[in-house]
């Protein structure tokens, strides 16, 4: 998603066989990484986070860097 020089990331629950732009199981949140002071940066349905990953769903590393991100803060 975003425009260009203007990246934005949802955050998302997909199938291992799926394509890799094919259809996604759940939304959970959205990464901005240009966000303006006053904008979130990063917003997590963290109950539905948590109910995927006891679920055995294995984040990429770079949602676990940012699952470690907002646990820290």
């Amino acid at each position: 998603m975003g425009a260009k020089k203007r990246p934005f990331y949802r955050v998302i629950v997909t199938e291992k066989s799926g394509k890799r732009d094919g259809r996604f199981v759940e939304i959970l949140g959205y990464y901005n990484p240009i966000a303006r002071s006053g904008q979130t940066e990063l917003h997590l349905k963290r109950d539905r986070v948590d109910y995927w990953l006891k679920s055995g769903a294995q984040p990429t590393d770079t949602v676990r860097d940012l699952l470690n991100r907002k646990a820290e803060a």
